[in-house]
């Protein structure tokens, strides 16, 4: 088998083998990836949400046949509320919001002969307002704190909230800054920007760092410390709380039409 799923709440991401190593990312309930190797009982696998690599533990997974695989990638929908529960078979299980539920039909779904049913609400599909839709999730997520490596409620780092905030609205970012930095429609000026935009920003050497979402209102949400909303204009984000800015911008990107 050389597919998986994850089965739980989350799990993380490491850059080496090792239960001591970096968290370089996470897999939240339901995502998918391919496995590529195996030492021990770690696995590298490549992950189908956002084209990322990376060891995780094989405790802490499902393996899938390659029937399995394909089956769980049907109509896959993304919770959108902070918390769920799943009720299965087995017990419970709590769910984040941005877990996918793959067949998802009517508060069940399923995969790998498991169904579950669930009390949380998923992506509106229906909904045409992608940019509405982006700022509206991505306020949802205001507060939480800063994680390196973090993509979920618990914490995030700056490109695991914008990955997941788009996740919500069916729109596959890569993992990294640098990465979502390559994808989309270059928008020249800020003044051209809208809500819904990805902002970046570079260090001195010119590498890019940190994302952020656009507001309305020359406003940004990003996750520095916390996810918070600061102010944004040609020479980058201005933190209010320090009075100062914090980030030099680079390039500003469009991803929704």
């Amino acid at each position: 088998m050389n597919f998986g799923i994850c089965n739980l709440t989350v799990i993380p991401v490491r850059s080496e083998p090792a239960d001591k190593s970096e968290m370089v990312s996470q897999l939240l309930f339901g995502e998918t990836f391919e496995i590529h190797l195996q030492e021990k009982q770690w696995l590298r696998v490549h992950t189908h949400a956002d084209d990322y690599e990376g060891w995780i533990d094989e405790k802490q997974i499902l393996r899938l046949d390659a029937g399995q695989f394909k089956s769980v990638q049907h109509s896959p929908c993304c919770l959108t509320d902070l918390t769920a529960t799943a009720f299965g078979k087995y017990g419970s299980l709590i769910l984040v919001i941005g877990s996918t539920l793959p067949n998802y039909s009517g508060q069940h779904f399923s995969f790998a002969g498991e169904s579950y049913q669930t009390d949380g609400d998923v992506t509106d599909t229906g909904r045409n307002d992608l940019s509405g839709r982006i700022a509206w999730n991505a306020m949802k997520f205001a507060g939480m704190p800063y994680l390196w490596g973090g993509r979920s409620l618990f914490g995030l780092d700056c490109s695991g909230f914008t990955n997941v905030v788009f996740k919500l609205s069916g729109i596959r970012l890569r993992r990294d800054a640098w990465q979502q930095s390559e994808q989309g429609m270059l928008v020249s000026f800020i003044d051209q920007a809208r809500p819904g935009d990805l902002a970046f920003f570079h260090n001195e050497e010119g590498k890019i760092i940190h994302v952020g979402i656009l507001l309305e209102h020359n406003k940004i949400i990003h996750a520095s410390g916390r996810v918070r909303v600061d102010t944004i204009d040609h020479y980058g984000v201005f933190n209010g709380e320090q009075k100062r800015y914090s980030h030099q911008l680079r390039l500003i990107k469009r991803i929704i039409e």
